[in-house]
């Protein structure tokens, strides 16, 4: 055991009075970081091992966090336990210990605490019904004594309003996270943690509904609160610095994101065991930046540390399980790995169907993910009819309705009718998906981008030209503004700039764009099908042009690709041969 600790420790294995066991003496106070905490089943009593790693006791931001702690850990000595098992994501072996504290309750108000900490066992757990029965039963016992602005029923309402924002109910979420605010803001000092944490909470409903200028607005007032009161490595500033990089994200704002999340991550790292479930989420969101700037190994590596650790620290059936599959899947998918995709994906709708309702969000997403793979597998018909899917569930939401959520299955059963030949169907949910983006999205969005393109690709097929060049031009702009060289979105538009001097008649100008698409290609995923249509446009340039054996090459390169990525009946490996 190594460290710069002043307080000193010894082994004492030679001088103990139990033979054979290897026993260390400690100084009082020496500091520790807990690993893991797990129960013991000899003799069946009630003795628990942890897990420690010395750590030096004057690091000045270390004490911060550990008083902090203490005063979060606070109460009689088994619930003390309790409370250090949920920091620690020790889910089961707290539901142990409060099990067994709620048998020996010996008051109302001691079974509305073991009742509310239950049902933060229950929503961390993933089981969101018992969650809410548990925090109920808390709040009907404390409504008896409490006054109707007690905090403790303030915690009450925050509670069962983040469990029915994790369900998807976001106008109950909100209703009770709002009734929350108001007590606290009534009862507390204008920096007190817990009004933190109702800021956090509203944030989280309007990221929810993608209106992420309030959700911005409420998860600073909570960061700002968090920097305030709590010691800089706390996990919960760890936590703000999260949610404000999903909205940078959703804002196509990366670079701040990815800021943010580095910031949270660094946090989480000081302040955690490594197999943490907040570490997970901190992995996850790495990853989804990186996902979004497609840079999809790099993204596929941190899902993977998600993966494992939820692997080591969840329920079998825990719905954050389908988060790390929906991840992976669409990870897979964008990487041309169909047959991976699929796989994560249904495994993810199993999950889904033991605990969700059919229309959480989730649900829709995953519906909406398996759409694409096969659709991107050329398997048309079943890929609109889980689009279709996905937009009924998404429809019988009503006003709660993430509209981000929704322009992107508009845009989704828009390609379909696309690729169907339905240019005319498919410019309508092309529009419809476009108009919602642009009411929500900054202009340099690349979401922005990619429905313009769409947009314009159904214009050319419409043989309407100019309202095509029109839609190219404005998604080539948001991509060059947003500096990104590399990125799938970019190689697209190139693309469909050069099939647009194809359908011209001007191929020398065309041939140029196609080779632009074909170097970025080349860079992000050399064997991906995209890279074959590419190909399969250069080819079709050059024959146009004249030049025979080019126009071969490419053409042979595009079947290539195709016959290892593709199925043998795929429409666009058929389309490459006739091209041949």
């Amino acid at each position: 055991m190594v460290s710069t600790s002043t307080t000193p420790f010894a082994c004492i294995d030679k001088y103990s009075a139990m033979p054979g066991e290897n026993e260390i003496l400690f100084s009082m106070h020496t500091v520790f970081r807990v690993d893991d905490i797990k129960q013991t089943t000899a003799n069946n009593d009630r003795r628990w091992e942890v897990h420690l790693t010395l750590t030096d006791d004057n690091d000045p931001q270390l004490i911060a966090l550990t008083k902090r702690l203490e005063e979060e850990i606070d109460g009689k000595e088994w619930d003390r336990m309790g409370k250090l098992m949920l920091k620690m994501g020790q889910f089961n072996q707290a539901e142990e210990l409060y099990n067994e504290l709620l048998k020996n309750s010996s008051n109302d108000s001691d079974r509305a605490h073991v009742y509310s900490q239950l049902g933060d066992v229950k929503k961390n757990q993933g089981q969101y019904k018992e969650a809410i029965d548990f925090h109920k039963n808390s709040l009907q016992i404390n409504r008896k004594t409490l006054t109707d602005n007690d905090p403790c029923l303030a915690i009450s309402y925050n509670s069962i309003g983040q469990v029915y924002n994790k369900m998807g109910d976001y106008s109950r979420g909100l209703e009770l996270y709002q009734k929350a605010l108001h007590i606290r803001e009534i009862c507390l000092p204008p920096n007190h943690p817990e009004l933190a944490t109702s800021y956090d909470s509203i944030g989280s409903v309007y990221e929810s509904m993608a209106d992420y200028s309030n959700a911005i607005s409420d998860y600073e007032k909570c960061l700002a609160i968090r920097n305030k009161s709590l010691p800089p490595n706390h996990p919960d500033v760890a936590g703000s610095y999260n949610n404000i990089a999903g909205v940078y994200e959703a804002m196509g704002d990366y670079s701040k994101a990815l800021e943010c999340c580095k910031k949270g991550f660094s946090i989480y790292q000081m302040a955690l065991p490594p197999n943490h479930p907040r570490l997970a989420v901190a992995y996850a969101c790495i990853g989804s930046v990186y996902d979004s700037l497609g840079d999809y190994p790099k993204a596929l590596e941190y899902y993977e540390k998600d993966l494992k650790i939820c692997q080591e620290a969840l329920y079998p059936n825990h719905p954050d399980w389908t988060n790390c599959y929906g991840n992976l899947g669409s990870t897979y998918d964008k990487m041309g790995d169909h047959s991976n995709a699929l796989e994560f994906y249904e495994k993810a709708i199993e999950v889904h169907k033991k605990t969700l309702s059919s229309s959480h969000p989730n649900f829709v997403a995953c519906h909406s993910n398996i759409g694409l793979t096969y659709k991107n597998m050329g398997q048309h018909k079943k890929a609109l009819s889980h689009y279709e899917k996905a937009l009924k569930k998404m429809n019988e939401c009503g006003s709660m309705t993430n509209k981000l959520e929704l322009a992107t299955i508009k845009n989704n059963v828009g390609s379909i009718h696309f690729l169907m030949g339905n240019f005319q169907k498919a410019l309508e949910f092309y529009q419809e998906a476009l108009t919602s983006r642009e009411k929500v999205l900054s202009p340099q969005h690349f979401d922005l981008a990619a429905s313009c393109n769409n947009c314009g690709a159904a214009y050319t097929e419409l043989n309407e030209l100019k309202c095509a060049d029109d839609f190219y031009t404005k998604a080539l702009n948001i991509y060059e503004s947003n500096n990104v060289p590399n990125h799938p979105g970019l190689a697209a538009s190139y693309n469909n700039i050069g099939y647009l001097y194809e359908k011209k008649g001007k191929h020398t100008k065309a041939l140029e764009y196609y080779e632009k698409a074909r170097q970025i290609h080349e860079v992000i995923h050399s064997n991906h099908h995209d890279v074959a249509t590419i190909y399969d446009n250069v080819g079709t340039s050059y024959d146009r042009l004249g030049n025979d054996s080019k126009a071969v090459s490419f053409h042979e390169n595009a079947i290539a690709i195709r016959r290892k990525a593709l199925s043998s009946d795929h429409p666009e490996l058929a389309a490459s041969y006739n091209n041949l």
